[in-house]
């Protein structure tokens, strides 16, 4: 077995155009935020550029532009890991997370129009339809992408670039909680857009504060579940 140890077909395709090292790069975080690549996992340079089918040297690039954005450990004398989050890593990025999603849940409320609010309910009604038949990764995407359009809606660039900041490691930590989130996950998001479309901000804060709040604690209790 190979030390990078993917699963089979979980190696993503090389768009193009655009520069090699960034298609590389965008490959391997693509790999390590939906766990292909699991925390604590050896990253062998030479397996990862075959498995991708490069040369060693866009690899070593993204690996050392990953390990300066905190995805990857370079580890003198033993390589590259895939970075292990502490529990307060995950727990200052998930109550950041709270505080900028509550806020576009109550802006979204204010600004959102029926077909905003037709939107949410497709991928609500989707995600529902992922979870009954088990794909987890298609749930992790579509939850990302449900929360995408709670802060499009919010019509605040600022406030939108500051999520896409966390967005990535956000769904990273999801992804281990999202079996036992569950369908729970979804009659919470159920209730959030009757919250927009009603068009009562306050009630739609509140349940997006309770809503991070409750995959934050899924997060730390996962290892004792």
């Amino acid at each position: 077995m190979l030390s990078t140890g993917l699963p089979q077909g979980a190696v993503p395709k090389l768009e193009r155009p655009g520069p090699l090292r960034e298609r590389v790069y965008e490959a391997l975080l693509e790999l390590i935020t939906t766990r292909a690549l699991q925390p604590g996992q050896h990253l062998v340079e030479s397996e990862l550029a075959g498995h991708l089918g490069v040369s060693r040297q866009p690899v070593r690039e993204a690996l050392q532009r990953l390990n300066t954005e905190g995805w990857v450990d370079l580890r003198p004398a033993q390589g590259a890991f895939v970075h292990e989050p502490t529990e307060e890593e995950a727990d200052q990025l998930l109550t950041v997370r709270t505080l900028l999603e509550a806020e576009a849940a109550r802006l979204a409320a204010v600004h959102a129009g029926s077909p905003g609010v037709q939107a949410l309910e497709e991928l609500c009604a989707e995600g529902e339809k992922a979870v009954a038949a088990d794909q987890v990764d298609r749930a992790v995407a579509l939850n990302a992408a449900f929360h995408a359009k709670v802060m499009e809606l919010a019509g605040n660039a600022v406030l939108a670039e500051l999520a896409a900041q966390v967005d990535r490691r956000v769904r990273w930590y999801y992804t281990p909680v999202a079996r036992q989130r569950g369908r729970q996950s979804w009659i919470e998001h159920r209730e959030l857009i009757t919250a927009i479309a009603g068009r009562d901000e306050q009630r739609a804060a509140h349940l997006m504060r309770a809503h991070t709040e409750h995959t934050r604690r899924s997060y730390h209790e996962r290892n004792g579940t």
